[in-house]
């Protein structure tokens, strides 16, 4: 995928704030530090990012980017950093559950995991909620090339077990944001979904309006 333009358009923290675009929507969500920035950044093929941060538990909004003029990446705030007062990840969790379940260009939620740990019990809560509310992912698990070809073995099998056994999961890319590793193969992902969103829709005309 060429990217010609990557595009900051707003950062929201309700329904009535979201911009009134048409194109298939992709949301990044993971656990604080989990190389969410670093993923949209290699993704888009820039070094810096209008609105990303590297400091754990900054993103206090979703933040919009229009891809190509074709496409939409939502940034989330990260979920589980100890900082962060147990209120303000309460108001994240509504701002963020009400975002993945009323927003209607919403193709998929890319979830993403960090390969060298085990499932955390927030990463398999949200999993299954997003089972029970039938929201489409695909799941990726990044840091890869810190792990030897036996221990990214071994984990994978194990992170697989764990979250690729539903319906609304689109399998498991293996990531790595340092050498590409997974590159191709998210962004066909990412391709695919998004045709057989405008297909359901009859094009762009029809959604977001």
């Amino acid at each position: 995928m060429k990217i010609y333009s990557a595009e900051f358009l707003m950062g929201a923290v309700s329904a009535k704030q979201y911009p009134r675009v048409s194109h298939p929507e992709f949301a990044f969500a993971g656990r604080s530090n989990v190389g969410k920035s670093s993923l949209l950044k290699s993704l888009l093929n820039r070094k810096k990012l209008v609105r990303t941060s590297s400091t754990p538990g900054k993103t206090q909004q979703i933040n919009f980017f229009e891809i190509n003029e074709s496409l939409i990446f939502t940034d989330l705030p990260g979920y589980g950093f100890a900082k962060v007062p147990a209120a303000v990840q309460r108001k994240w969790k509504n701002m963020i559950e009400q975002y993945l379940l009323k927003r209607e260009s919403l193709t998929a939620l890319i979830f993403i995991v960090d390969l060298r740990r085990d499932p955390t019990s927030l990463d398999l809560e949200l999993k299954q909620w997003l089972d029970a509310n039938k929201i489409r992912y695909i799941l990726v698990a990044t840091k890869s090339d810190k792990l030897s070809a036996g221990e990214r073995s071994k984990q994978t099998r194990k992170i697989k077990k764990a979250f690729c056994d539903g319906e609304n999961s689109e399998g498991l890319i293996v990531y790595s944001s340092k050498n590409n590793q997974g590159h191709k193969e998210l962004w066909n992902q990412i391709i695919q979904l998004a045709d057989k969103q405008k297909l359901l829709t009859g094009g762009e005309e029809n959604s977001g309006q």
